[in-house]
């Protein structure tokens, strides 16, 4: 079981995709040093930079006791929600070696706001564990959970091991994967 701290204030875009917008804000990923993205995330907050490390409570057993522990659920990332200027702040620190870039490509990579918001909100609102599924997943149907804790929440209903999943889709990352029972989604009809 998964038991969540704190919920994000603002799991939505707060200034919307900002495409056609100059110096508008968007979400990067910053790689920074093992271990490092709380402190990353401290700083940045100090900077008035606004970011996102995904974290989960899970339970660690040891042989003498159990503890329940803060994980970072994607080891040496920190997502970066910054215009160009405060881009450029963020690699002045020591601790961050570079932004994540699409394979042939110069620039950072962004992470689309709606993409960010379906994440965040799949970590707030989840009971159960949320796994990154880094390696191909096929395409699944596109669904609405309409029952529990993540009610609303619009993903991709896949199987993986022979369980049903929601998927959450990010550029460059994967999917982030929660169990969840069919009868808790509805297929979404694509319109053309």
């Amino acid at each position: 079981m998964i038991l969540t701290s704190q919920k994000s204030v603002n799991a939505g875009p707060s200034n919307g995709t900002g495409e056609g917008v100059a110096h508008s804000k968007r979400w990067y990923v910053a790689l920074v040093r093992m271990h490092h993205e709380k402190k990353v995330a401290e700083y940045l907050g100090k900077m008035g930079i606004e970011n996102f490390v995904p974290v989960q409570q899970e339970i660690h057993q040891w042989s003498d006791r159990r503890k329940m522990v803060e994980a970072v659920l994607l080891p040496m990332m920190v997502f970066v929600h910054a215009d160009p200027k405060e881009r450029k702040e963020v690699l002045t620190l020591s601790t961050v070696s570079r932004y994540m870039v699409m394979r042939g490509e110069s620039t950072p990579a962004v992470i689309p706001d709606e993409q960010m918001a379906r994440f965040r909100f799949m970590l707030d609102y989840s009971e159960e564990a949320i796994c990154m599924s880094s390696s191909p997943l096929a395409r699944g149907e596109k669904v609405r959970v309409i029952k529990g804790p993540l009610t609303g929440l619009v993903g991709e209903l896949v199987n993986v091991d022979g369980k049903s999943k929601i998927a959450v889709r990010l550029n460059m990352l994967g999917c982030a994967c929660v169990n969840m029972p069919i009868g808790y989604v509805e297929a979404i009809c694509e319109k053309n």
